[in-house]
């Protein structure tokens, strides 16, 4: 391997990584349709629960009112630059490769979901007595870690490389 290439900067690496958390999203989002009942929840832990519920949106139920195609246009195009900036990030950024990677595996497992159900399951509920937290998935789980290894990149990254 080349001085300073990080595994997920390699796109045969970062494909494979991809591929088996959509593929991990998607078995999950089988399971939840063919097993959990829809808006009830099923207590795991005293702040976890399952509870299975659609949005038509994208995340947090934003832009639930826009058609369909225009929120599968929107992931696509998500996905597109998402891409364009992994390639454009310099091969030794290995937290934005790491973080570049989850966001496309999660925005297509609920482009996925968007196309074949014309919707996405959410099936995951944090929450106490008195809160809760919005209803999510594994790939929006994928999405918010990864927009947290890009953030964290561009404060540890650009002061390693400087």
């Amino acid at each position: 391997m080349t001085k300073g290439v990080t595994p997920l900067s390699r796109p045969l690496i970062a494909g494979i990584v991809i591929v088996a958390a959509v593929i991990l999203d998607q078995v999950i989002k089988l399971a939840v349709e063919a097993y959990l009942p829809m808006h009830e929840s099923v207590p795991v832990i005293p702040f976890l629960a399952l509870f299975r519920t659609y949005n038509l949106g994208v995340a947090f139920s934003l832009l639930s009112g826009m058609e369909r195609e225009f929120i599968i246009g929107m992931r696509i195009v998500i996905v597109g630059v998402v891409l364009w900036l992994w390639r454009r990030t310099p091969v030794s950024r290995t937290f934005a490769h790491a973080g570049f990677t989850l966001i496309i595996a999660g925005a297509v497992g609920n482009l996925i979901d968007g196309l074949v159900y014309g919707h996405v399951i959410d099936y995951i509920l944090f929450h106490t007595e008195t809160w809760s937290f919005a209803v999510f998935n594994l790939a929006d789980s994928f999405i918010t870690i990864g927009a947290g290894l890009v953030i964290l990149d561009e404060l540890i990254g650009s002061k390693s490389s400087d």
